[in-house]
């Protein structure tokens, strides 16, 4: 329930404010990744998580291009 109300979220934003999601969730990410080496992480299914939402955004980034393209 939560991806898809997190997806709701999303799909309201505007081109800019997923971009600006996205670099937060990559700053995380490379965070996570850097706990992780260090042997400091503690909730390791955080980079799992991270990493789908990461996708998420691609995904309707990638939309909203081809959708702008059609509709052009």
């Amino acid at each position: 329930m939560k991806s898809k109300q997190r997806l709701s979220d999303l799909k309201v934003m505007t081109k800019d404010q997923l971009q600006d999601e996205l670099l937060k969730l990559k700053k995380e990410q490379f965070n996570l990744r850097f706990q992780r080496a260090t042997g400091q992480l503690e909730n390791t299914s955080r980079v799992d998580v991270i990493r789908k939402e990461i996708a998420r955004i691609k995904t309707l980034q990638t939309q909203m291009l081809y959708s702008s393209v059609i509709a052009a």
